[in-house]
């Protein structure tokens, strides 16, 4: 058992961190934040650097890594920049399923664009607005019917991330109306530059953070792609899906790891220097023991993203219950450190210019996207559990 950081995952983290703090501007971000701007220089610099495609094979322009590599990417960009952190380092997105379920001329198609940032960001449309994370129960709204050599894809997608900017998505249709259960007739199909599609409207949300990526809500209206665009096998997308998301939520989980350990930092950093009553206030108990408990969480949490990220690196797949000890755990380390921050910083911080209001708000999210920590509750305890009469 070994619990350090090979030297080259080490020079990785390095990196990142240095790339990170010399180019996740604080007036940068901060214009971000007020106009609601999505990074595309910020992001065209990563790519350049190798960072987002860290984890894709050397044959498709990647760097040929792992997904451990990959969370010590977003971890660092996450520490820095919070939300604008994980819009950058998350833009690659639903691309990873073309890479796991794709055929190879979709490989060699979409995935040299994903690495160079050129098709980046990628939309993964699979939520409906009366469907939220239940993708089992009933019919998909959002259908695909094959007519000549296309699918016509018609139906609603809502909280959709980049799909304003996208270079593709992938959606989640329906191909199997009488398929039973009804996620037996899931099928994924690229949809190029939705934003320029007929028959495809984009409306944004506005949201209590994460603002520098937008998100959606989706309506597809006769919409034609064509059947080359579907990935992996018809009828088969359900798991293509879940699939990628058991990886992805490592991700996530690093982007929360990340967002905590930079409210961590500055709550530590003002704890050092402000003065109370005569005292740093570092020296008082209550605000000591505040700063032990965030720094044990955050370990804690570190530790299950890495753990994560090495067993896919090893077995080549992600075991769902630890996949999603992965992501909640750590979404809601993120929620409670930056809560606590904001209360160290006491009414500094609550002020924008202080920054942690904005990991506070960043970090909300993580406990939402890609599976609420019940659902991820539920998938832990169905594993330690079975099947029980």
């Amino acid at each position: 058992m070994d619990f350090g950081l090979s030297k080259e995952q080490r020079d990785i983290q390095k990196a990142a961190r240095e790339f990170a703090e010399a180019e996740f501007d604080k007036d940068y971000m901060l214009d971000l934040e007020l106009n609601h701007k999505f990074p595309h220089e910020l992001l065209k610099k990563a790519c350049d650097l190798g960072f987002l495609g860290i984890d894709f094979p050397e044959e498709y322009g990647g760097a040929g890594y792992g997904l451990m590599e990959k969370a010590l990417v977003c971890e660092e960009f996450g520490r820095v920049g919070g939300g604008v952190g994980t819009t950058v380092s998350t833009s690659h997105f639903a691309s990873k399923i073309v890479l796991r379920s794709g055929n190879e001329a979709q490989k060699k198609k979409y995935l040299p664009s994903v690495c160079s940032g050129e098709s980046l960001p990628v939309a993964g449309c699979f939520t409906e607005p009366d469907r939220g994370s239940d993708l089992v129960t009933f019919p998909l709204s959002t259908t695909a019917v094959k007519d000549g050599a296309d699918y016509v894809i018609n139906g609603p997608k809502t909280f959709i991330s980049f799909a304003d900017v996208a270079g593709f998505g992938v959606v989640l249709c329906q191909t199997d109306p009488e398929a039973k259960p009804p996620y037996r007739g899931h099928s994924t199909i690229i949809v190029d530059k939705p934003s320029e599609q007929p028959g495809i409207t984009i409306t944004d949300f506005v949201k209590m953070g994460w603002k520098s990526c937008a998100t959606t809500q989706m309506s597809f209206s006769e919409v034609r792609v064509p059947q080359e665009n579907l990935v992996g096998e018809e009828n088969r997308g359900f798991y293509h899906t879940i699939n990628f998301l058991d990886e992805f939520r490592v991700e996530i989980g690093a982007c929360s790891v990340g967002t905590a350990q930079g409210a961590f930092e500055k709550a530590l950093a003002y704890a050092k220097t402000r003065e109370a009553f005569g005292r740093k206030i570092g020296t008082f108990q209550a605000i000591s023991h505040k700063l032990a408990d965030m720094a044990t969480k955050i370990e804690s949490a570190r530790l299950i993203v890495y753990k994560a990220g090495w067993q896919f690196d090893k077995e080549g797949k992600v075991d769902p219950k630890l996949s999603s000890m992965a992501k909640w755990y750590p979404a809601r380390v993120a929620v409670e450190v930056a809560d606590e921050a904001i209360e160290i910083l006491g009414g500094h911080g609550y002020m924008l210019e202080n920054e942690v209001e904005r990991f506070y708000r960043d970090a909300r999210v993580y406990e939402l996207i890609e599976g609420t920590r019940e659902i991820h509750k539920n998938t832990i305890a169905r594993s330690l559990l079975g099947k029980l009469e």
